[in-house]
Formats: structure tokens, sequence, C-alpha cells
């Protein structure tokens, strides 16, 4: 009986594992001014292993990788080794533009010029 448990738990780590990698990261799109604003939660890894890759139409694709192999025994291993996301941005971005990138306390900010964006001054 207890070996049928070790594999009922080793199974629903390892399908823990992949739900997470297939929902993760989650990630906030926010519109301030003449910039698109995206936050990607990727606590844990390496900014060295982080791509981001902006398409021509407008998707906005981020994958992250990383070993998350430890020594001695396994018990729970729920940790996603790697992410991947990928969507179109809700504005039109210019084909020149310079995207901005910061990876801090496992946050990724993406700061994106928006196309034919212009501020207007009231008077």
């Amino acid at each position: 009986m207890e070996i049928i448990l070790k594999e009922i738990s080793r199974q629903v780590n390892e399908l823990t594992k992949e739900f997470y990698e297939k929902i993760l990261p989650p990630v906030d799109v926010y519109e301030q001014g003449n910039t698109l604003l995206v936050l990607v939660d990727l606590p844990g890894f390496d900014k060295k292993d982080i791509s981001v890759r902006l398409t021509s139409e407008g998707v906005l694709r981020i994958e992250a990788r990383r070993d998350v192999e430890q020594a001695g025994i396994k018990h729970v291993t729920q940790r996603p080794s790697r992410l991947s996301r990928e969507f179109k941005l809700p504005v039109k971005v210019p084909k020149d533009a310079e995207v901005e990138g910061k990876y801090e306390n496992g946050v990724l900010t993406l700061k994106i010029p928006i196309e034919g964006a212009a501020k207007v001054k009231i008077e």
C-alpha cells in the first residue's frame, strides 16, 4: 500500500508541475500614457535564462528555464523548470520601438512604446 501511495504522490507532483508550466507565469498588462507596461512574475529564475521576443505581429513571447535538480531524496518537486507564455499585445507597437526590460526581485518589467500614442495638452 505504501508503494502505491508513493507512486500516486509522485504522479500528482508531476501533474502539478506540468500544470504550473502551462499556466505560468502570471502577467499583468497596463497602459500608462504612451507606454504599455508588462509585469511578469518569474521568481527563482536567473535573468540570463529568461528570453523575451516581440514579433512584428505584436505577439509577446516570454520563456524561462532553470535547473531545479537538488541532491538528496525527492519528496515533493512542483517548481517548474521551464515557463512559457505568449499573447498578442492589445495595442500596436512601432516597428523600431526600443523596449526596456528590467528583472528585479523575481519580476520582469517591460516598457513597450505604443504606436500613434500622443499626449494631448489641455488648457
